[in-house]
């Protein structure tokens, strides 16, 4: 098995992308980055990645034969993992959709802009048992600001959803109500290869409240980007849904 990643998007190092590469250097995932703003270099999906990470990453930037070749790898083996953002799914340009990419992703990617931003609570709801989660206290959960909005496919698994809930003051108090829920974290099978799809992102702003989730932090600086500090919660959840998509149980 392969264990480097292939880590693109989020802007750059300097900015939101520091945020999942301190996670993978405090966890000691060894991963090559390429910048959102720049093309996915041919030659990169022969390089024997393990897992394939795209964050905020426009479909645009990945030639055609350099998308077939990385879905071939993961139908041999390999990982892919597609987080959320304006670039991601179809989001404001991202248009995955229409990449070969979304074949192999676990969900079904929408045709029209796919942004949802939540100015009022969205919590993350747990779904189900899996390696993914252990050991993560959803009886506390975490808040985001925003997701793209996708459907998951007939044979993969929800384990995540993105709870809405409804604020409103009457003069006497604030009420809430509960709202809709959404899938968050979709997870499955193309090929060999393990899949993961998270509607949210792993950087400010639609991260929201996840990125302190925790008891304790953790400061984490990758080579060439700026350091964190975050929860050790988030930390953890990032850490097994790496490892998880790109074979590590």
């Amino acid at each position: 098995m392969q264990t480097r990643i292939l880590y693109a998007g989020d802007t750059t190092l300097a900015t939101a992308a520091s945020y999942l590469a301190g996670v993978m250097k405090h966890h000691g995932f060894a991963f090559d980055y390429v910048p959102s703003d720049q093309p996915l270099p041919m030659n990169l999906p022969s390089g024997g990645h393990g897992l394939y990470i795209f964050s905020d990453y426009p479909a645009a930037n990945i030639a055609t034969p350099c998308a077939e070749a990385i879905v071939d790898n993961i139908r041999q083996g390999a990982g892919l993992l597609m987080l959320g953002g304006w670039a991601s799914y179809h989001g404001l340009d991202g248009n995955y959709n229409a990449s070969p990419l979304a074949k192999a992703l676990p969900v079904t990617i929408s045709g029209t802009d796919d942004r949802i931003n939540c100015p009022q609570p969205c919590l993350v709801e747990k779904l189900c048992d899996h390696p993914i989660l252990a050991d993560l206290p959803f009886n506390k959960p975490p808040g985001i600001g925003g997701y793209n909005s996708f459907v998951a496919n007939a044979n993969s698994q929800a384990l995540l959803g993105a709870r809405h809930f409804g604020v409103s003051f009457d003069g006497g108090g604030f009420k809430f109500s509960k709202g809709g829920l959404a899938p968050l974290l979709v997870v499955g099978e193309y090929g060999g290869g393990r899949t993961a799809a998270l509607a949210t992102d792993a950087a400010p702003h639609w991260v929201g409240g996840l990125v302190d989730w925790g008891e304790a932090r953790v400061e984490a600086r990758a080579d060439g980007a700026d350091a964190i500090e975050v929860g050790d919660f988030y930390a953890r959840f990032f850490a097994q849904l790496i490892g998880w998509t790109m074979g590590r149980d």
